[in-house]
């Protein structure tokens, strides 16, 4: 394993949002859902795939809080623009369980 220092880890913003839409995205190559997570108003609402279809329903995923990293350069993602890059861990059977909080915190709050 690689190690990093923490100006390394300090560039990474990664952030609490809220999951407010959520739509099928028969286009990916792989199962994935279409999601709008909202950021609070500094960041606002960004656009994002997600291959979270194994263990989560659109209606699952409607108002989860979820950790996600909100500094990476937009990326194209077939039809739509990816604008923040959700968090999870992967699972031994390859599905991913996303990173979430325990308890709610105002969107935006930012992982120290």
């Amino acid at each position: 394993m690689e190690t990093i220092e923490w100006n390394d880890f300090q560039k990474v913003d990664i952030r609490v949002g809220t999951i407010i839409e959520v739509e099928d995205f028969p286009e990916a190559r792989r199962p994935a859902f279409k999601l709008q997570v909202d950021f609070g108003e500094e960041i606002g609402i960004r656009k994002s795939s997600a291959q979270i279809t194994d263990l989560y329903t659109k209606e699952l995923l409607l108002g989860k809080q979820i950790l996600a990293v909100v500094n990476f350069p937009p990326k194209q993602i077939g039809p739509i623009m990816s604008e923040c890059l959700v968090t999870g861990l992967h699972r031994p059977d390859g599905s991913v369980v996303l990173s979430t909080v325990d308890m709610a915190l105002p969107n935006g709050a930012k992982l120290a």
